[in-house]
């Protein structure tokens, strides 16, 4: 057993991790031994794991988790950059967020994690054409978790949605590497406006608990918006905008602002 757990911790270390953090929590917890060996140690691979609870979470009546098991296993199969990008996003949660103590946490438990991992299963179903079964995962995606991202929404990897209630993320938006958001964000549009009208959201950025980003707008890499504010123009790189309309009230602060996670506006100006 030892050998065997040295040679996965070679070939896949989260996946490793995981597992051996998903063990230490059965002996801690047996209550939780049937959850976790059904999520976690009855798979052969993180890729497996993943399928099962995004299934498992987003199963109704209408469409069974058998059936979205399958569904998002093709995917991955299909798809490697799915788990690569999942596996970001893990250890970017594992790093930004102060609550998160385990690699099993975000698999398990955290509803921003497994929000973006559906969405990344709906984004593939949508670029394969397959726009209804994309278009009620969007829905399954907003009723179970309370964030509604449009599968034509382009996303990077290093995600991470802190809290993650009512996330709004348009059609035409596209969110770059290593971004990290609150929940209550919106990168929406203005009005009725068709074509590419949703922000663009480039590297590193931080965006704060209830920011509203609107229309075909610039956010700079390695920018930090402040909660609360409303983003209707460009924000250069490694800026801080804050304010109803937001303005630029200083520099980003650090080289990576959304890793760092400082969302304090100390030593600038009131707005």
């Amino acid at each position: 057993m030892a050998h065997a757990h040295v040679q996965l911790a070679e070939i896949d270390p989260v996946w490793d991790r995981i597992r051996r953090e998903a063990e230490r929590a059965i002996l801690d917890e047996p209550q939780m031994g049937g959850l976790i060996h059904d999520s976690v140690l009855h798979h052969a691979s993180f890729e497996r794991a993943l399928a099962y609870r995004i299934a498992s979470k987003l199963s109704s009546e209408e469409m069974s988790a058998q059936i979205l098991r399958e569904i998002a296993d093709e995917a991955h199969e299909a798809e490697p950059a799915l788990a690569e990008a999942a596996r970001a996003d893990l250890v970017a949660v594992y790093e930004r967020d102060p609550a998160c103590h385990r690699f099993l946490q975000p698999l398990l438990y955290f509803k921003g994690f497994q929000a973006i991992q559906a969405y990344r299963l709906g984004h593939w179903l949508w670029m394969e054409g397959r726009r209804d079964l994309a278009y009620f995962l969007q829905m399954r995606i907003s009723e179970s978790f309370g964030i509604d991202i449009h599968p034509n929404a382009r996303i990077g990897k290093g995600i991470m949605i802190d809290h993650a209630h009512s996330i709004v993320i348009g059609e035409t938006a596209v969110v770059g590497d290593n971004v990290s958001m609150l929940h209550s964000v919106t990168l929406g549009g203005t009005g009725k406006e068709t074509e590419d009208r949703h922000p663009k959201i480039e590297d590193g950025v931080l965006i704060g608990a209830g920011a509203k980003v609107l229309g075909n707008i610039r956010i700079g890499h390695c920018s930090r918006i402040a909660a609360g504010s409303v983003v209707l123009h460009d924000v250069a790189p490694c800026k801080t905008v804050a304010g109803v309309p937001a303005r630029v009230v200083g520099e980003a602060g650090c080289a990576q602002p959304s890793v760092s996670m400082d969302q304090l506006l100390q030593g600038m100006p009131e707005v």
